[in-house]
């Protein structure tokens, strides 16, 4: 039987072991391991709270651990924990499945004061997980600058414009859910160096804009190309531009709340006077498809900045890593003799959550081509280093008491109520 562990239990992990067992049935035995006690990565910690729809995923990867995949939580793969040499002398193959849960860096003066603070950390924030609960988010201040031209960028000017009532069905953490209630956020940019035609938005997180029942999109119709431009983009894309077409278009009303698309604007400094932040930037033209600076400067007072200009993995002790493109280097997913690296680990962080499917069936096609089983020790081994070091992990078993005690602890409409500290995730899973 072939012994695999793949580390990092989101979505490329999961699709990977997916595969794996679609491919080898019972002659695969898998654990999947994880930094923390709860499974899906991204599905549980990523994805917006009131984005239900695509949170239902983790049906299917409930199925795989389900269906024999070893859950194995609460086990830093790394300093503190096991190492990857430790993981490759009991399998016979190991995937980093570790995803990309840094931010990058703004790399203008000013990113380190307080108030500013990197996507992956608020979303973190505002959807419970462990690392990021006890964030300090300034909402009391009107003005909110998200940098960044993407989808994410686009979730948390969603997320910090909804009402209450609007976020009931949604999974959000109660510290933030608290937070944001109390919030005096009223005036939200989402700045962006280039323009329209290159904004990386996707139909429907720009569409939901326009439904929101307190805040308003703003667009300047000068940032729009003409009209006749449209009929050679993307459907997808000439779909976001249309929606962006119309919020030019529509007139001010009474909501209280706007979502300011402030394109061709380059952050270059964050100042602070007293409790405001002062982002500048200047305003940008294209050559080709390149923005370059007019000049013209511009100051955004406000009470937070949100960097959502992408994300970088973890360097991980032993592991080859480019520093520059923030991913484990490899050759096609293979990093070295039996030691893979699939999704985000591996190409970046590009693509949706479906995307880490092909890539995960890809290296587990490599997997099978590459290894025949050997004897190596797999889960019982495993099992007995980590007793050796004192470490207890987290079960499948101990998950689904976890997810028990979330969904009863809801209050209707929301589908569960997270627990958020690692203390008490392990405590509930102990008494399982």
């Amino acid at each position: 039987m072939l012994q695999v562990a793949i580390v990092g239990a989101g979505p490329a992990g999961f699709y990977t072991a997916e595969a794996l067992v679609r491919r080898l049935a019972a002659d695969v035995a898998i654990d999947l391991i994880d930094a923390l006690p709860t499974p899906y990565g991204l599905i549980r910690a990523g994805v917006a709270p009131d984005h239900q729809s695509i949170k239902s995923v983790d049906r299917r990867y409930h199925a795989v651990l389900a269906g024999g995949v070893r859950f194995v939580g609460d086990v830093t793969v790394g300093e503190g924990g096991v190492t990857v040499d430790d993981l490759l002398g009991l399998y016979d193959a190991v995937v980093l499945a570790t995803g990309a849960p840094h931010d990058r860096r703004l790399g203008i003066p000013g990113e380190d004061l307080p108030g500013v603070i990197g996507s992956g950390a608020f979303v973190g924030w505002y959807n419970g997980h462990p690392d990021h609960a006890d964030l300090d988010v300034p909402l009391a201040h009107p003005g909110v600058a998200v940098i960044g031209n993407g989808n994410v960028a686009l979730d948390v000017a969603r997320v910090l414009a909804k009402t209450p009532g609007e976020l009931a069905a949604s999974d959000l953490a109660a510290h933030a859910r608290a937070a944001l209630a109390a919030s005096g956020v009223r005036d939200i940019h989402i700045v962006g160096r280039r323009g329209p035609y290159q904004a990386s938005f996707t139909p429907k997180e720009t569409g939901e804009l326009g439904e929101l029942a307190r805040a308003r999109p703003v667009v300047d119709l000068a940032d729009l190309p003409g009209a006749a431009g449209d009929a050679g983009l993307e459907p997808g894309l000439r779909k976001v531009v249309g929606y962006l077409r119309a919020f030019a278009a529509a007139l001010p009303d009474a909501r209280p709340v706007a979502i300011n698309f402030d394109f061709f604007s380059r952050p270059v400094a964050i100042t602070a006077d007293g409790g405001e932040l002062r982002l500048t930037d200047e305003r940008t033209r294209l050559e080709g498809n390149t923005a370059v600076g007019t000049g013209v400067m511009r100051t955004i007072a406000c009470g937070l900045i949100v960097g959502a200009i992408g994300y970088r993995s973890d360097a991980i002790t032993g592991v080859p890593f480019d520093p520059v493109r923030g991913h484990v280097v490899n050759d096609g997913g293979r990093v070295a003799a039996r030691l893979y690296v699939a999704g985000w680990a591996r190409r970046g962080p590009s693509g949706t959550i479906g995307t880490n499917k092909p890539d995960g069936a890809e290296i587990a096609a490599r997997i099978t081509a590459d290894i025949a089983p050997g004897d190596r020790a797999g889960a019982e081994g495993l099992d007995l280093l980590l007793a050796a070091r004192g470490l207890r992990p987290v079960t499948f078993a101990d998950w689904q008491a976890i997810d028990a005690a979330e969904v009863a602890a809801a209050s209707h409409p929301a589908p569960r109520e997270k627990f958020v500290r690692r203390e008490a995730l392990r405590a509930l899973a102990a008494r399982q």
